[in-house]
């Protein structure tokens, strides 16, 4: 399914107000920023761990929603995070299918910071609902 960043921003506002940037939005990858905010942040400087998982889990949606059928509605089910370093600066998400399926997609996503370093990583499963069906 094909999505741009105007339609996820309209269907999870959420997203946009945590101030996600999204560059790519494919059924392989979906890949956002989120830019440092001193509002989002936390002792030491860091992004908070609830920005960094907002922007995780709004990527693992998008990209679970890019591997089904239109009008597919993402619902995580499952979601284990490790923070492994903290975020310092911009913060950007990769968030790939590891298994799409039916209803039910698997998603990997990868939290790096400025360096590319890896600072947190999400295994989440998404459930995709189908309005009326």
């Amino acid at each position: 399914m094909t999505l741009t960043a105007d339609e996820v921003y309209a269907a999870a506002p959420f997203v946009r107000t945590l101030g996600v940037e999204l560059d790519r939005i494919t059924p392989e990858a979906v890949v956002g920023r989120l830019p440092f905010a001193h509002d989002l942040s936390t002792v030491g400087g860091g992004l908070h761990g609830g920005a960094l998982m907002g922007l995780a889990d709004g990527t693992a949606a998008v990209c679970a929603a890019a591997n089904g059928e239109p009008g597919a509605l993402p619902a995580t089910v499952d979601s284990t995070t490790h923070f492994l370093r903290p975020v310092v600066g911009e913060a950007t998400a990769t968030a790939a299918p590891v298994r799409a399926g039916g209803r039910q997609v698997l998603v990997e996503v990868r939290v790096t910071d400025e360096s590319g370093a890896l600072c947190v990583h999400v295994l989440q499963s998404v459930r995709l609902v189908y309005p009326g069906a």
